[in-house]
């Protein structure tokens, strides 16, 4: 059964947005992102910024495991190399948000890229073992580095919006103040969604773009048979290397703004292996090997936290625990129940509600 209507050119097949109601869909969800720090309290302000930090984050995980099939434990490894990068250049250099962003992803795409190698002759629960270790290095290089990281005690992530002066550098940084903006006092976190936005779609946008070149044709294949991708002329080696790169630095730009939505961060139990298995979670509950699937994983993800404490309250197994462990909890079922009823995550549900419209009225 079709998803979608006939299309009778590759043109038509490579538009991102093909017909009428595509175009509908991105005006209505353009005008309720842009509304939405307006119109929502402080508190759901929050919970956006932290959907937009899991939608790069999984976007850099959908690349690696999804497009390229190599299964990394070590993704938080990435987030927390791109989130003291942004703290570390903040406090000692004294560099805007601006920059340090895509500074902490850069440095952990070099990350990456070194262990890109290691994925040439590993697959699999192998693999997972030695990004598995990764984790553990960049850890224990964050903890002796105690002159730059302030080691398990934490660090200042300040946010400037401009090169600050002897006095601006005190503080949480000149972007953390209050903005008056048409006659609209916008505060940091409203500040932060904006921002945070705008990298999420860039982010979703180029996932989509790689998905249908020919690097990321080149990693399906690779995922697919690696040999036979090799028959066909792609360079598997290179295509591995490339993908670690690619998702390493979504992942360093993910801990960046991790970073700076909190202020304040450390390298236990922030970025843990819990943190690495929730991320492979949400483009298992997303669907694995497509972008909506990391966008419709990671906003669910984050939903799931305030309807853990509703239910929580109503619930009396849940009522006595805390709030992450509720919404671990709530995540746990609703994943081992996607992977039960519907294999394909979201994406299949999706794909169960395009295939009826298509064929509405005939249900055949």
């Amino acid at each position: 059964m079709p998803t979608r209507a006939l299309i009778t050119s590759y043109r038509e097949d490579l538009k991102l947005f093909p017909d009428f109601w595509h175009k509908v869909g991105l005006m209505v969800a353009l005008v309720s992102t842009l509304a939405f720090p307006f119109l929502a309290d402080a508190r759901w302000v929050t919970i956006a910024n932290g959907a937009w930090i899991a939608v790069v984050g999984a976007v850099g995980m959908m690349i690696l495991t999804g497009f390229a099939g190599q299964i990394s434990l070590g993704h938080a490894a990435f987030l927390a190399v791109g989130a003291y990068t942004a703290a570390v250049t903040a406090e000692q250099l004294h560099l805007p948000f601006w920059l340090a962003i895509p500074l902490g992803g850069l440095l952990a795409a070099a990350v990456g890229l070194a262990v890109g190698p290691f994925a040439l002759r590993l697959r699999g629960l192998y693999l997972a073992i030695v990004t598995l270790g990764l984790m553990a290095l960049v850890n224990h290089t964050l903890f002796s580095l105690p002159e730059l990281t302030h080691g398990a005690s934490g660090i200042r992530v300040a946010a400037y919006g401009w090169f600050p002066s002897a006095d601006e550098a005190r503080g949480f940084g000149t972007f953390a103040n209050k903005t008056a903006l048409f006659g609209y006092e916008l505060d940091f976190q409203q500040k932060l969604y904006f921002v945070f936005a705008a990298i999420g779609v860039l982010a979703a946008l180029a996932s989509k773009n790689i998905q249908r070149s020919g690097t990321g044709r080149a990693m399906v294949s690779v995922r697919d048979h690696d040999l036979a991708a090799a028959i066909l002329g792609v360079h598997p080696a290179k295509t591995k290397i490339v993908a670690f790169g690619i998702s390493s630095f979504f992942a360093g730009v993910a801990g960046a703004m991790f970073g700076f939505q909190q202020q304040y961060i450390t390298i236990e139990p922030t970025f843990d292996l819990r943190l690495s298995v929730m991320y492979i979670a949400i483009i298992v509950l997303g669907g694995i090997g497509t972008t909506f699937g990391a966008v419709a994983g990671a906003f669910l993800y984050v939903a799931l936290v305030p309807l853990a404490e509703i239910l929580g309250r109503n619930v009396p197994l849940l009522s006595s625990l805390s709030t992450s462990q509720q919404s671990m909890l709530l995540f746990a079922v609703a994943v081992c129940a996607v992977l039960v009823l519907e294999p394909f995550g979201m994406l299949g549900v999706w794909f169960r509600v395009k295939r009826y419209f298509v064929a509405w009225p005939f249900r055949y």
